[in-house]
């Protein structure tokens, strides 16, 4: 295992085990950043990658097969863990270099794992031969990633039926955390004895609280996956160095902990925050370190006479984003984390392929309305944007300090027009990043828009298609149509910006008949070809959302429940239409994993399901007929005009016709994939080659239409058939953008 040497610090703060394996969860760097501004020292560490790094290694493989093989009966185990221990040798003559590859440090690996003999093969390697096809396109270090990744799921399949059911790469005993209404089940794991995994975790953990000798452990817990090596890292710290005081936060307790009452808990833990960590951080330092006879603080579970309590009495107000910071990645080692291609989709890769700094245009989403969403949380309601300069300041800062130059931005739903100046700033400043968010498919994503958020770097967008019906749309309250997000994926795509759709089934009052045409919607964005990228999931019902909370309106009807003494957000319900949609879980994902790949289009949608579904009552050429569908062309006088290209190189010459002749000139445009011309008449081309380098995207000075307009009428006439013209239509495919 790696040694880190760690400074003293007196907050120290972790993910626990396990999120993404190729780049940090960001909670811990957002509030280092912060606590950077007053001067507080914090150490941070993501135990995921740790624990991930010290099990898959040369001796991390032999000290876990030699735990196997001691407590296995071999007669019982399946034939796929046979084989794995019969390849014993081969794992762990590989596993070192394979895990270098995969940090990017062994490149030329690459060209011997193509081979397909030299990494050892189980289970997981039975999909190749679907898979042939894609290879084709695939580069060599591509096709290798996904042959690691095989390699890497084969060990994790063996660990989980030899070692621990509970493992898994980006969760770790996840169903202990979901739906956890009672702490009973947890609490009793608890006071079991250590796992094997839990072993390699809590010596990592000893190493790094006795070099960081903290005065408060801050444990962030951003999804239910990680809630039990949480409290397995609490316990331990509260055992072996109790005088640290310890507490959590992160988006499991933001969503599930609002109605914490069972004093268990806090055997664990000290203090419980919730929603943005800054002031309750803060308050909690203060309170910690200054020893005073009354502490304030904000949104903080804590016990009391034996008693959890909720302490709001701090009446300062939460920090605006401008104030908070940039995230600080040190610490963290980002060379080694490990890149894995899962599904060879190029959209769908960029989850767990590659290293992004992770930053956020906008506090809160700006929409703010979807019904199954948990709108009434501070973290979606409190909608706070941040300057588009600040947030290139912030750019800036992390292209320094982590040397990588991907971002993704982690918003609710990035705003259209935050966007557009965000581009405009990065182009302006001449930066060269690599970029992608969330977004709504609404219709503010215009071609030009979207060719100038690619100009900037942006390669894909993840957006809610949710259903794919007009009536559950509205009655989501999403405020976009099929028809638009069919247009909108589609100024995506052109503009070379891959598209991911969240997709979902089982809306309270969706008929079986929703369902089928839901399926075929998307069946035909795939083959149009504006969606890359899917991923179906089962309605769940919350209880911070409007369904949630208005459980009539919908439809349905909650079922018997008393609030519980520990996690409440999931919440059971009775549809009143009977249907169980669970049996469309299968057919929905096979079809959508295809269509991924770009196969079986042409297949009946009754060929994904093993029982009798009704036809699609949509027509085949929906989706075609609403991207050939022309949108009214409205220009609005106050948009902006940016030129993205170069100056172009003119030439005059005399045009002659019918024994007239007038002069003209042609504009010669290199572009930086082909050059091009156009000709105009003298006057009008001199007046382009003027105004382009007015209007340039490295001017700061906003040139909007009616200003172009003026401009061009104060010596010449007719703009409008000027504008409209070919010459100009050119210009329009090369970045004269209307924004």
């Amino acid at each position: 295992m790696q040694k880190i040497n760690l400074l003293k610090a007196d907050l120290f703060l972790i993910t626990p085990p396990f999120t993404q394996l190729n780049t940090p969860y960001p909670a811990t760097a957002y509030i280092k950043g912060f606590l950077n501004t007053k001067n507080i020292s914090s150490v941070q560490a993501d135990l995921g990658i740790e624990v991930i790094l010290a099990l898959f290694s040369k001796e991390g493989l032999t000290d876990l097969f030699s735990h196997a093989e001691a407590y296995s009966n071999n007669a019982a185990l399946s034939f796929n863990a046979q084989r794995i221990i019969a390849l014993k040798e081969e794992y762990l003559k590989t596993i070192d270099p394979v895990i270098l590859f995969l940090q990017g440090k062994n490149p030329t690996l690459a060209l011997q794992i193509c081979l397909e003999d030299y990494l050892p093969e189980a289970s997981r390697f039975a999909q190749l031969e679907e898979l042939d096809w894609a290879f084709g396109a695939m580069g060599t270090q591509d096709k290798a990633k996904h042959l690691s990744t095989l390699y890497l799921e084969d060990l994790s399949d063996f660990i989980v039926e030899c070692v621990d059911p509970n493992f898994g790469f980006s969760r770790y005993a996840e169903r202990l955390g979901r739906s956890a209404n009672s702490f009973d089940e947890l609490y009793g794991i608890l006071n079991q004895e250590l796992t094997y995994i839990d072993k390699i975790l809590m010596r990592i953990l000893h190493e790094r609280v006795e070099a960081v000798v903290p005065k408060i452990f801050l444990i962030s817990v951003p999804f239910p996956g990680n809630l039990y090596a949480a409290f397995r890292c609490a316990q331990y710290v509260k055992k072996h160095f109790p005088a640290v005081k310890i507490s959590m936060g992160g988006g499991f307790a933001n969503t599930e902990l609002r109605s914490l009452s069972d004093a268990r808990v806090f055997e664990f833990f000290d203090f419980i925050t919730l929603d943005d960590g800054e002031l309750p951080i803060e308050l909690l330092y203060e309170a910690v370190t200054k020893n005073l006879s009354f502490n304030l603080y904000k949104r903080t579970f804590l016990l009391e006479d034996g008693k959890v309590v909720y302490r709001n009495d701090a009446l300062r107000s939460d920090y605006k984003q401008a104030d908070v910071g940039t995230p600080d990645y040190s610490d963290l080692k980002l060379d080694n984390y490990i890149s894995v291609i899962e599904i060879v989709n190029p959209m769908h890769r960029m989850w767990s392929d590659g290293r992004w700094n992770k930053l956020t245009m906008a506090h809160g989403c700006y929409w703010g309305k979807c019904t199954f969403c948990d709108i009434s949380l501070d973290y979606i309601k409190v909608y706070e944007p941040v300057a588009a300069k600040l947030i290139v300041d912030r750019i800036e800062d992390l292209l320094l300090s982590t040397g990588q130059n991907g971002f993704h931005f982690v918003d609710e739903a990035a705003p259209p027009a935050l966007m557009r100046e965000v581009a405009l700033e990065i182009l302006r400043r001449k930066i060269s990043v690599t970029w992608w968010t969330n977004i709504r498919f609404e219709k503010s994503f215009t071609a030009d828009l979207c060719m100038l958020l690619k100009a900037s770097g942006c390669i894909a967008v993840s957006g809610g298609l949710e259903v794919a019906s007009d009536r559950l749309l509205k009655l989501i309250d999403k405020g976009v149509t099929v028809e638009q997000v069919a247009k909108v994926t589609r100024n995506f795509t052109e503009a070379g910006i891959m598209v991911h759709a969240y997709l979902m089934y089982g809306y309270p009052t969706q008929t079986i008949q929703e369902t089928v045409d839901s399926l075929e919607m998307v069946r035909q964005l795939f083959e149009a070809g504006v969606l890359q990228s899917g991923f179906w999931h089962q309605f769940a019902m919350t209880a911070h959302s409007p369904v949630g909370m208005y459980p009539d309106r919908f439809g349905v009807v909650k079922e018997t429940e008393k609030i519980g003494t520990f996690a409440n957000n999931d919440i059971n319900y009775t549809d009143k239409t009977g249907i169980d949609h669970n049996k469309f879980s299968f057919g929905l994902k096979k079809s959508l994993y295809n269509f991924m790949h770009g196969i079986c289009f042409d297949y009946k949608l009754q060929d994904w399901f093993d029982f009798k579904i009704p036809r699609t009552t949509v027509a085949s050429d929906f989706i075609d007929r609403a991207l050939k569908a022309d949108d009214s062309f409205n220009t609005k006088s106050t948009a902006k005009v940016v030129w993205l290209g170069g100056k172009p190189f003119t030439e005059v010459f005399t045009k002659s016709k019918k024994g007239s002749s007038w002069q003209m000139m042609t504009l010669t445009f290199h572009h930086k994939k082909e050059t091009f011309s156009i000709q105009l008449n003298q006057n009008e081309g001199a007046w382009l080659v003027s105004v382009l380098a007015k209007i340039a995207v490295s001017n700061e000075k906003v040139f909007t239409f009616q200003d172009l307009k003026a401009d061009f009428e104060t010596n010449l006439e007719h703009f409008e058939l000027f504008w409209y013209a070919k010459p100009i239509y050119k210009l329009r495919e090369f970045g004269l953008l209307v924004l």
